[in-house]
């Protein structure tokens, strides 16, 4: 079985660039985010097997995903004849997770890999079972300041002006519904907690983003360690995009330092600030943040609370179509 390494984390916690350095590695090709669990298949403690007809379109937008993009209008038919390639090429029983690990094999080959890295930070949740369906698998949990994924997110609707050209309107509108401060805090809360459950496990390798921009190299050493790649150094000279706070620099390689304690330079009101920190308190101490004395008024407090009701609603109907098992998907991301 063909060696996977996921990158998984909150969202806006530097996964898409742990992605990229990891894809640097001559051995690794990484994924744009496939989304496969939760949205294409719902995890199972017994995976049940699969007809031709199953797999086969499961495969099929799994590879319209990666070849076209996750926001483009797919036309997963297009891939049918490579997917039953793949099918055929499975040894052993058809299931969901077996077409994955299938079509992981087939795209790195086609890339000249022998280790496919899936950067899809919700994975994060079915960590339990990706451990058990993939034995050989690594993984790397990305752990980021909850300050500054609140800033990030808050300004990530501004991705299209910033060099995401190819995102849809469309999501920007679903990003800017999905950011309350609270919303945001708790999903932090949660998916650390997911994460900090396995974090003894030789197989899982947590990572701060601050510790990896300010110690590059003794950390991505301590990374390559933990999922068996042969460090080099060249695996950080990655393009400076994907920011929600500036332009992509297409021209500038390399870690940003920048991106660490952005929230300090401002963009977060006092209560945004206090309702992160109130809610996220005990695991930022257990992962090293600092909580800052913030003096915030109880009318903002409260509009906040009052608000919430209002965009969580409107967050939920512009994102249910991309979640397979609503109540299975609320209550992994509450259980933490």
């Amino acid at each position: 079985m063909q060696r996977i390494i996921f990158v998984v984390g909150n969202s806006r916690s530097g996964t898409t660039m742990m992605g990229r350095v990891i894809g640097g590695h001559k051995d690794v090709f990484t994924f744009s985010e496939l989304h496969f669990f939760e949205q294409l298949w719902a995890p199972t403690p017994e995976p049940a097997k699969l007809d031709t007809h199953e797999a086969r379109d499961i495969l099929s937008m799994l590879i319209a995903y990666q070849r076209d993009g996750y926001y483009a209008s797919h036309k997963p038919w297009q891939y049918l004849d490579e997917s039953e390639k793949i099918i055929r090429a499975i040894d052993g029983p058809i299931t969901a997770p077996s077409v994955f690990q299938a079509y992981i094999n087939h795209e790195s080959a086609a890339h000249g890999k022998t280790i496919g890295c899936d950067q899809t930070p919700r994975n994060l949740y079915y960590l339990d079972e990706l451990l058990s369906l993939y034995p050989e698998a690594r993984f790397v949990v990305m752990v980021r300041d909850p300050r500054d994924v609140l800033l990030s997110q808050k300004n990530r609707w501004k991705r299209r002006k910033l060099g995401a050209k190819g995102t849809p309107w469309w999501n920007a509108l679903r990003t800017w519904a999905g950011y309350h401060p609270e919303t945001i805090s708790l999903l932090w809360r949660s998916g650390v907690a997911a994460g900090d459950r396995f974090k003894d496990d030789p197989r899982v390798c947590v990572l701060r983003f601050e510790d990896l921009l300010t110690n590059p190299e003794s950390e991505l050493t301590r990374v390559c360690e933990a999922m068996y790649l042969d460090y080099d150094d060249s695996m950080l000279d990655v393009p400076r995009v994907g920011s929600s706070h500036q332009q992509d620099q297409q021209n500038k390689r390399g870690l940003d330092p920048g991106a660490a304690g952005r929230w300090r330079a401002g963009g977060l009101t006092k209560a945004e600030l206090a309702i992160c920190q109130r809610l996220t308190r005990e695991h930022m101490q257990r992962h090293g943040y600092t909580i800052e004395p913030v003096d915030a008024s109880l009318i903002s407090l409260a509009w906040y609370r009052v608000t919430w009701v209002f965009k969580s609603g409107l967050a939920l109907a512009l994102n249910i179509w991309r979640i397979r098992n609503l109540k299975e998907s609320i209550r992994r991301r509450l259980s933490h």
